[in-house]
């Protein structure tokens, strides 16, 4: 392949290699060349221009294949466009015979002109006469590359071919209803393209052009009524309105409106007349000529408006909606019951794709009002009709039923507008001028069914747009129900409605309240009962009784609950007793009574489904059974219905079938085990139904497609399920009533839930929907049916198939397969088998005989059939067979229907058994398979045998990997040979081209010749695909690239990938606009970057030559890529898509760049989501920014109203069709925001520094920091969360939370001691304050609630007066709390205003906590010194700058009464609602304070996320107060009735204060406890953190402390569950958190216990004492109730946990290597510390014995903390851990165990041990040369000072410890040596003598010689002199020490010592500073030493005369140094006295 990469082709290489492969190498030639020349220099073309020119003529001569030729043309046409001007050969009367050539001929002349246009000169007048002569000879591809040629021709040329326009046209114009669909579709296009230039296309011959198209539209398939549309939409829509270059050359005469849509509407409603009446049922394949004309022009009429734009469909909106209500009245359009429904379909579809696409949001809320205009109109008109009773309206009747029509399509389309602008259609229902409730309400009384449901279905949108209408429209439905029980009408109609309302529930998350379920059951029963009554209502009461049953089931268990009882009695009465009261019905009864009966029953059973299907928890075994009662009846019943309707007339049988299919539904919801006794009867039933055997209708099931598998859709064309116009095109599938569902086919369906994907239910017509129940009941039934049984269906199944005859035939089969399959799918899911050899031979039979039957669907549902069998038989041997049999038949075989059948049969066996278990089949496959695929001579056999190729490949793996070779290149081969208008052949090319690169899969990373030759050829493939017309084909081909980019990231060129996927996106096809978003979102996962790069560059071609890349500029939507690139585009597409799958990925694409790019490219993104939310529709004007304090805020609020006009639709601006962002899009962007925060969080903390960012802008203008544009983010925020659109306000409020969370601490550089949020409080407030409004949502109030007490919390405001703003919206909510009403009590469910009060109690709750640590800090600061003279002005300043201590509680405190109560309350019922569900009988029946029992579901989870931070605002609240409990007794009536009963009740009945406090006690404790039990991974950490918080605050008290002393129990059970804690939280804070509850814990049991023993001592019981404590008198402590156990527990698993070396067994583990000890981080350094000091608290909660059991471990553990933490640190400062085992070591030798006799030998061994392990773990080492000796000597130190009793005369120990002081004072670090001199000083000083006198025996000598050493080695740095100065300190203390009578001896020591450290006067100039300092230091010692001990003194500078002249000289030099230093020296002695260095904490 890389040998075709040069300008000319490279002929020996081409002739080298083999025939098959020349085609592709010529192909990357020409694709190489296609890049090349438009880059390459003109020079070098120029000089090969010659022999290139020659190569490429040679090639059209050489019969190219399709995508070849397009290429060859498109060089050509470059080359001649670059290079000299050349002639062709124009003359075409040369034709050779075959044909390639002169379609490659073709192809360059249109080339040409494509390129060249006018530069061509007159010769096209020629060309186009040779190209219409060579039109009339030629055939089908011919004819369609010849039209392609003239498209081209005439592009190139405009309007200068003028004078060949009309040959164009009348040559063109017959072939419009060619046989070959593709060349429709060239004409089309070819018209489409004349059309801009030929003017009399749209004047004279307008109707000729109609009627051409409506022509054209007969018998088309998709792609010709696509293209046909286009034309003849864009044809009209210039008729109207024309191109303005083309009306100034000729005055032209304009069609009106009117005219326009006149001619339209005749191929609307021509035709129609070849339609079989037979009872509304067509017969298959009998469709009427009209139905594919109908489609047709309904898409053209969507193209006509689009063309013509969004504003025109504004302005004209009223007419264009009157002509389309006047096409579905029009009596051709009605005439059957289905074709009125097909024609209401196509209506609907014109109306949602023109109103729902074109228009925004305000535009819709005008066509709405227009909507309401028309229903009311027609309403009237209908009510004149019925009031009229001389009977004068013969005409009238025709014209209601005509209305219906018109009724159901206004009432969908305004449903649909409301449901998708939801909360934004407030203005559309509240303005009273457009009563669009009350319009819409009146419909529910038309005579027809189907008005009447639709008005229903209208108001379930409402409610569901705008759920606050719910309740008022439920009770509106409800009153009007009683007050009009006579009209039957009004029974149905608003029967219908209140069901549908409650249909819409679930789509509601704040419900209703629970009494609406009370009413609905109230008036349902009213309607039973009284049904009897009145025979002129029997039926509506009866349906509408059961309807709203049915409807109330959806609202779930929790509701029907309370009405289950009630609801199975009802249920049992409806259905005979016993077998005799069913015969003794049979006799008696008229027609009419059996229809109520029927419709009664059907009613009663299709309450059951609906209960089944939405309250599976009440289907408890009990109820099941009691079900099963009157569904037995109803089957016995079924057997008898035959006979009576022969007896009563066969308009029973509507109703019949109607119980049939409510019973089918609801037996295959239940378990097949509770009906197995009526198996033989049922399927009995079934079987009867789905073979048609009493019905002489040809009816076929919907289900076949469903159950055929997905990936077949491509055979079947079900592909169009997946277009943009499914719900039209639904029409035109073969099957029964296909795409005819309506509501009034089934009622029940208004109020379930609706499928996915559709917008609104259509339920097909019964006939249908009987058969598809019976066949998915058969489903469900048949694997639990015996063999012997199986075997007589599948006999019988073949006898029907053989009795029947022709069309019957074909319908029964169906029924029969897609029953089968059914059932073999139902076997495969319960893992059972099909059954013994002879039920496999007649299934096989079955299946066989339809692989060759000629109706592809057929073929497509026995191949799957074959393949699910295959799957549930599992025996090779089996398998085998059946593919034998499939080879043979193939190999025989000539006709194409079997070929295709078995081609298709072995693909299905590969695919459901897999490759391991077909393996041994692939190799005969595979070549059957190429060998059938290269069958030219029929495209369908090559499409079904690639089609299996593909699953092959699919299924075996990489067992294929060795056909990979020969199938690409078929591939290829195909690809470049076959003609593109086969196109099925190259989707099925694709999908096997997409399964070859998964084959290889990574693989095709690699470099070896074979793989790039594959990975070549795959791009190859691909380019060939991305290249053909179809949108298919290409959407394959993207999906393969993006499967060769997932495998090969290098090789996939995005430069060229990207710009297409860009243009794709605007692509009419939704499957390619799929593939490019889907491909796009890959991308980006991993180059973001590159891709938005890629697609600006796109844009910037498409603006230097805007012709090329015309496309982008043309199609539908702008995807004019502008300086918002790609985003952009993907958030225009948010506003136009409805589909599902593709929105999802577009969010996808979109968070992926944001995650990649959002940081960097911080202002683009910001623009983005500003622009897009700025587009607020200023419906009733969003709330504008209520501040204007200062200029600077104006300013802001004229730029808000800037950008709204810049981003809001321009009305006089045409070229911008596109629409202003819709709700759903802003609610993205408003999650886009915070998104970006989170990633700048994550990212730099520099984005949250004002003054580091505004330096960094400085140094670098184009760096981008958040924290620049926060007024952007705060402005962002307000907009959303002052929206019209609820979802969006959530969005809103959000980001305004995290806003306030992320910058609450970013400090304003200008205004020191400020933040930069406080300049936005306005904001702030203005954007809370309407979330607390009397109309908000609860959980809009729920979630302003949060932001209130974050923003008070955050502690941005310091001023009280502007937090009042703030606080009043929260002390008015509170007051709605307390008072019992909440606003939206009457309009949603009771658990919505639970989600209210706790939202306000939480709110409340964390601003308590806020405050109250505000004041702890506040107290713990020292008070500031007033500072003097200015105290006045001060006062004020204080008030301004500096929180006043108390300022945050003032503004709680006044409500903390009221708040503690409901607190209180609110910590109760959550306690109640966590117990188990065992213990339910002791919930209060009537609910608790804030919740009732019926919404106790749902409560509970709002309970859970509030709980927390009112435990700990209760701790805080009891803590400060210390449990007082008189506040309870203040008013108590003030608050709501339900809260204080407990209080009220336990303060009057003088239950004790001591009973309170225990009772608060156990609720907290309790609440606690079970939540860190077990807290759900869900639950966030900082409900972990509260409740640590409360538990610490709550030990605190001391009641709280003695209450947990007391129950030692209880805190064992609390130190287990935090360390049960700690084993499944990480974060060091929690760790933390928990040390400091047990701490208390420890204190607390401590504390208890010195109050014990203080009373025992008082009463004088010596002896007891020493068994107080744990462990008694013998020492044993009991786990699980030993709390020193428990704590030892938790605490050695914290410490092993950070320090894992502590574990004896990681050291015995052999494959532990022994680790280096290392610094610990900070917080565990801390987490450490903390556990060593409570660890060293234990011994003191034990008796002597009980300490003697635990001190081992605890000073094992605290000696091996010391060894493992005591490491050197740079600035020598002693870790935190180290300190604390230090004080450890302290506390417990100086504990006063030690005095206790009991245990005084244990304890003696106790502390040599300890000593001996310090001695151990000091001993200098080479594996820790960081070892910090001096932490060792200080606890060696501690030993000897505080236990000297235990230690005196150890002589190892004391030699030990001697080595220890040597080796510090040998060392070489002076900073060693000064702590080892005061380490030593304080041992010598010890008042045990016989301690310390054998160390001064020891070290003293040491000393003195080290000391004396100095004077040779003066110190150099001021920690060495240091050194010096304690040595001196310390011989001077011996000195002092030593008796009178060796004072000289000492003092010889001392005195030349110092004396030596004199400098002489020459030498002190020029020594060093610390040298210099020595001398002083040594001088004044001297001084002072002299007078101390004069004699001795004496003696010894007497002995020395040279010491004595050193003295004085340096005594002199003093003296004679200034004044000025005398001053210093007086001070400097007092200095130096005191040691220098301190230790942190005091040991000693």
């Amino acid at each position: 392949m890389e040998l075709a990469h040069s300008l000319l082709l490279n002929e020996d290489a081409l002739a080298q290699i083999t025939e098959a492969k020349r085609p592709v190498f010529i192909f990357e030639w020409l694709r190489f060349l296609d890049k090349v020349l438009v880059a390459a220099n003109k020079v070098d073309v120029k000089e090969k221009q010659k022999k290139l020119v020659e190569q490429l003529t040679g090639l059209i001569s050489s019969a190219p294949g399709p995508p070849t030729r397009k290429l060859l043309a498109k060089n050509l046409a470059t080359l001649y466009s670059i290079g000299d001007t050349f002639t062709i050969i124009k003359s075409k009367d040369d034709t050779p015979a075959y044909l390639p050539t002169k379609l490659a001929a073709v192809a360059c002349v249109g080339a040409f002109y494509e390129k060249m246009g006018r530069m061509l000169g007159s010769s096209f007048p020629d060309t186009i006469n040779n190209l219409l002569k060579a039109l009339k000879s030629a055939e089908s591809q011919g004819r369609g590359e010849i039209l392609l040629s003239l498209q081209k021709v005439l592009s190139g040329l405009g309007g200068a071919a003028a004078s060949c326009h009309r040959d164009i046209y009348k040559n063109a114009r017959s072939l419009l209803t060619d046989r070959s669909m593709a060349v429709r579709c060239a004409v089309a296009k070819c018209l489409l393209e004349l059309q801009n230039e030929a003017v009399f296309m749209w004047t004279t011959e307008l109707e000729n052009v109609a009627t051409l198209c409506f022509k054209a539209l007969e018998g088309s398939n998709y792609g010709v009524r696509v293209a046909v549309a286009k034309l003849l939409g864009t044809v009209m829509a210039t008729a109207l309105m024309p191109k303005q270059a083309a009306v100034m050359r000729q005055n032209v005469k304009r069609a009106t409106l009117d005219e326009v849509l006149e001619l339209m509407a005749t191929g609307f409603l021509r035709g129609g007349s070849g339609f079989l009446k037979s009872g509304g049922e067509m017969l298959k394949g009998g469709a009427s000529v009209s139905r594919e004309v109908r489609v047709g022009v309904t898409q053209a009429y969507v193209v006509f408006v689009t063309t013509l734009g969004g504003q025109w469909l504004e302005r004209n909106f009223a007419t264009f909606l009157s002509h389309v209500l006047d096409l579905v009245s029009h009596p051709r359009a009605t005439q059957t019951h289905v074709e009125a429904v097909y024609s209401r379909r196509c209506v609907s579809f014109m109306l949602r794709a023109t109103l729902g696409g074109l228009l925004g949001e305000k535009a819709q809320i005008a066509a709405g009002k227009e909507i309401c205009q028309a229903i009311s109109k027609q309403m009237r008109a209908v009510e004149a009709v019925v009031n009229d009773i001389s009977g004068e309206n013969k005409a009238g009747a025709a014209d209601v039923s005509a209305s219906q029509h018109v009724m159901v399509c206004a009432l969908k389309e305004l449903g649909s507008l409301v449901q998708s602008l939801s909360a934004t259609a407030s203005p559309l229902i509240q303005e009273p001028s457009i009563g669009l409730l009350e319009t819409v309400t009146s419909v529910l009384l038309h005579p027809s069914m189907a008005a009447r449901l639709a008005a229903a279905w209208c108001l379930r949108c409402v409610a569901v747009a705008l759920p606050y209408q719910l309740s008022p429209l439920l009770d509106r439905c409800a009153e009007r129900i009683n007050n009009l029980k006579s009209s039957p009408e009004a029974v149905s109609g608003y029967s219908f409605a209140m069901a549908a309302l409650l249909g819409g529930v679930h789509q509601c998350p704040l419900g209703i309240p629970h009494s609406k379920g009370k009413l609905v059951v109230s008036i349902a029963e009213d309607l039973l009962r009284t049904a009897a009554q009145n025979s002129r209502l029997s039926l509506q009461r009866t349906q509408a009784g059961w309807l709203l049953l049915g409807a109330l089931m959806t609202l779930g268990s929790s509701l029907v609950r309370y009405h289950l009882p009630k609801m199975l009695l009802l249920w049992r009465n409806v259905f005979p007793r016993s077998q005799k009261e069913l015969e003794a019905e049979k006799a008696k009864g008229d027609s009419f009574t059996w229809q109520v009966t029927l419709e009664g029953r059907a009613g009663a059973l299709c309450a059951m489904r609906s209960f089944v299907a939405h309250c599976p928890e009440l289907l408890t075994e009990d109820v099941i059974r009691r079900l099963m009662t009157p569904i037995e009846c109803a089957m016995t019943m079924m057997s008898q219905v035959p006979a009576i309707t022969k007896v009563h007339g066969a308009h029973l049988k509507a109703s019949a079938a109607m119980v049939r299919l409510r019973l089918y539904d609801i037996l295959a919801l239940l378990p097949p085990k509770t009906y197995e006794g009526s198996f033989n009867a049922l399927l009995r039933e079934l079987v009867a139904e789905f073979t048609l055997t009493d019905n002489s209708a040809n009816t076929t099931t919907s289900l076949l497609r469903s159950l055929c598998h997905y990936d077949d859709s491509v055979l079947m064309g079900s592909w169009l399920q997946e277009t943009d116009h499914k719900s039209i095109e639904d029409q035109l599938q073969p099957n029964s009533a296909s795409g005819s569902g309506a509501l009034e086919h089934d009622p029940s369906s208004i109020y379930l839930r609706v499928p996915v994907g559709e917008a609104i239910p259509g339920p097909l017509p019964l006939g249908v929907s009987v058969i598809d129940a019976s066949v998915a009941l058969f489903g469900v039934v048949f694997p639990h049916v015996s063999f012997k049984h199986r075997l007589q269906m599948l006999d019988h199944f073949a006898e029907c198939i053989k009795q029947a005859k022709g069309v019957r035939q074909q319908a029964v089969q169906l029924n029969i397969f897609t029953a089968v399959l059914s059932a073999l799918k139902g076997l495969a899911e319960n893992k059972s088998t099909l059954g013994p050899e002879e039920v496999r031979k007649s299934a096989l039979a079955l299946v066989m005989g339809a692989l060759d039957n000629p109706n592809p669907i057929l073929r497509c549902a026995a191949g799957e059939a074959l393949g699910r069998m295959a799957q549930v038989v599992g025996e090779a041997t089996f398998i085998a067979r059946m593919a034998q049999t499939s080879f043979d038949k193939l190999k025989s075989a000539r006709d194409v229907v079997s070929r295709t059948g078995h081609s298709l049969a072995l693909g299905c066996l590969h695919r459901y058994v897999g490759g391991i278990g077909s393996g041994q089949h692939l190799k005969t496959s595979v070549s059957i398979l190429l060998a059938l695929a290269q069958d030219g001579s029929s495209h369908e056999v090559q499409t079904w045998s690639l089609h299996s190729l593909a699953l092959i490949v699919d299924s075996s793996g990489p067992m294929y990997r060795g056909y990979v070779e020969p199938t690409l290149s078929l591939v290829l081969t195909l690809l470049l040979t076959v003609p593109p208008s086969h196109t099925e052949v190259h989707q099925c090319l694709g999908r096997c081209l997409g399964a070859l690169i998964t084959t290889v899969g990574p693989e095709l990373q690699g470099n070896g010749a074979t793989i790039s030759t594959i990975r070549s050829s795959c791009l190859v493939g691909c380019a060939i695909m991305q290249d053909h017309s179809d949108s298919l084909v290409q959407a394959a081909a993207i999906s393969c690239l993006q499967q060769l980019h997932m495998f090969a990231p290098r090789h996939v060129n995005l430069s060229s990938l990207v710009p297409c996927l860009c243009v794709h996106l605007c692509s009419s096809h939704l499957l390619l606009r799929r593939a490019a978003v889907a491909c796009l979102r890959q991308l980006a996962q991993r180059e973001a970057a590159e891709v938005c790069e890629y697609a600006m560059s796109l844009a910037k071609k498409a603006g230097d030559d805007a012709n090329s890349y015309g496309v982008i500029l043309v199609c539908g939507s702008d995807l004019n890529i502008t300086e918002t690139g790609l985003e952009g585009v993907l958030f225009g597409m948010l506003d136009r898509e409805t589909d599902r799958k593709l929105c999802s990925d577009i969010h996808d694409t979109l968070g992926h760049m944001l995650s990649s790019l959002a940081v960097e490219k911080l202002s683009h993104w910001l623009k983005l989501c500003k622009d897009v939310l700025a587009a607020t529709t200023d419906v009733g004007g969003a709330v504008a920014f209520e501040v204007e304090k200062d200029e600077e805020d104006s300013e802001k609020k004229d730029e808000m109203d800037d950008d709204t006009m810049f981003t809001g639709l321009g009305d006089d601006d045409k070229s911008k069709p596109s629409v202003a962002p819709r709700w759903v899009t802003r609610v993205f962007a408003a999650d886009c925001l915070c998104r970006i925060i989170l990633l700048c969080e994550n990212a730099d903390k520099a984005h949250f520094d004002l003054a580091t960012a505004r330096s960094a802008q400085a140094k670098n203008p184009k760096g981008d920091l958040l924290v620049l544009h926060l007024s952007d983010l705060i402005r962002m925020a307000f907009m959303a969360a002052t929206d019209h659109s609820n979802q969006l306000r959530m969005a809103g409020l959000q980001a305004l939370e995290d806003i306030i969370k992320k910058f609450a601490s970013v400090p304003e550089p200008e205004f020191p001691g400020h933040v930069i949020l406080e300049q936005y409080q306005a904001n702030v407030g203005a954007a809370l304050r309407p979330a607390f409004s009397p109309d908000t949502p609860s959980d809009i109030t729920a979630k302003a609630c949060q932001v209130c007490s974050t923003w008070i919390g955050s502690g941005v405001v310091s001023d009280l007066n502007d937090l009042r703003r703030v606080h009043n919206l929260l002390v008015s909510s509170l007051d709605k709390v307390q008072s019992g009403k909440s606003s939206s009590s009457q309009l949603y469910s009771e658990s919505a205003t639970t989600m209210e009060k706790l939202a306000v109690l939480k709110a409340w709750a964390e601003v308590y906590v806020m405050a109250m640590k505000i004041k702890k800090e506040a107290e713990a600061k020292p008070a500031k010194p007033v500072r003097r003279g200015d105290e006045d002005e001060d006062e004020d300043d204080l008030g301004a700058d500096v929180l006043p201590p108390d300022s945050l509680i003032t503004l709680v405190q006044p409500e903390l009464p009221s708040l503690s109560r409901l607190w209180l309350a609110m910590l109760r019922d959550y306690a109640l609602l966590t117990l188990p569900a065992e213990f339910s009988s002791q919930l209060p029946p009537d609910g608790g304070a804030f919740y009732t029992p019926e919404t106790i579901d749902t409560a509970r989870l709002h309970y859970r996320s509030s709980w927390a931070p009112v435990l700990h605002a209760v701790a805080l609240w009891l803590n400060s107060n210390g449990f007082e409990v008189n506040d309870n007794q203040e008013d108590l009536s003030s608050t709501p009735s339900k809260v204080p009963n407990a209080l009220q009740g336990s303060s009057s009945s003088g239950k004790m204060l001591e009973d309170l406090v225990k009772d608060r006690m156990h609720l907290m404790l309790g609440v606690s406890i079970e939540f860190l039990c077990f807290p759900r991974p869900e639950e966030p950490i900082e409900h972990v953190m509260s409740c640590l918080q409360a538990l610490f605050t709550l030990l605190e008290t001391p009641c709280a402390k003695t209450h947990m002393a007391e129950d030692q129990l209880l805190a064992v059970e609390l130190l287990n569950v935090l360390h049960r804690l700690l084993l499944t939280r990480d974060p060091p804070a929690v760790q933390l958190q928990v040390t400091a509850v047990v701490q208390e814990t420890i204190r607390a049991a401590v504390d208890h216990l010195q109050q014990q023993r203080a009373n025992r001592e008082d009463e004088g019981e010596k002896d007891s004492l020493t068994g107080l404590g744990e462990g008694g008198d013998t020492g044993e402590l009991v786990p699980g109730k030993s709390l020193v156990y428990a704590a030892m527990e938790l605490l050695v698993f914290i410490l092993v946990r950070h320090i894992p070396q502590l574990n004896s067994r990681v050291k015995e583990s052999p494959s532990h290597a022994p680790l280096r000890p290392q610094r610990l981080p900070d917080e565990s350094a801390r987490l450490v510390a903390n556990t060593i000091s409570i660890l060293a608290e234990l011994p003191s909660l034990c008796s002597p014995t009980g300490a003697t059991t635990i001190l081992p471990t605890v000073l094992f553990l605290i000696t091996g903390v010391l060894k493992e933490t005591a490491i050197k640190a740079a600035d020598n400062s002693v870790p935190v851990p180290v300190s604390a085992a230090l004080q450890g070591i302290k506390t417990i030798i100086t504990s006063p165990l030690a005095r206790e006799e009991s245990i005084q030998t244990q304890w003696t061994t106790l502390v040599r041990s300890s000593l001996a392990s310090v001695l151990e773990y000091s001993h200098p080492d080479e594996s820790r040369p960081d070892m910090d000796e001096v932490s060792m000597l200080t606890a060696i130190t501690l030993f000897l000072l505080s236990a000297s009793s235990e230690l005196v005369g150890v002589i190892v120990l004391q030699k030990g410890c001697m080595d220890r002081f040597r080796n510090a004072l040998n060392s070489s670090d002076p900073w060693v040596q000064a702590r080892c001199y005061q380490l030593l000083l304080s041992v010598f000083q010890h008042s045990n003598r016989a301690l310390s006198t054998p160390y001064i025996h020891a070290l003293a000598p040491l000393m003195v010689e080290k000391l004396k050493a100095v004077e040779r080695s003066r110190p150099g740095t001021a920690a060495e002199l240091q050194a010096v100065q304690e040595g001196i300190r310390v011989l001077e203390n011996l000195v002092s020490m030593g008796e009178e009578k060796n004072r000289v001896q000492l003092l010889a020591l001392l005195v030349p010592t110092l004396i030596s450290y004199l400098l002489d006067e020459n030498a002190i100039s020029s020594a060093p500073q610390v040298s210099k300092n020595l001398h002083d230091f040594a001088l004044q010692n001297l001084m002072r030493i002299g007078p101390l001990y004069p004699a001795a003194f004496k003696t010894v500078i007497g002995a020395a005369p040279e010491l004595k002249m050193r003295l004085e000289s340096a005594i002199r030099a003093n003296q004679a140094s200034s004044k000025a230093k005398a001053a210093a020296r007086q001070a400097q002695p007092t200095v130096q006295a005191a040691p220098t260095i301190k230790l942190k904490t005091s040991f000693f």
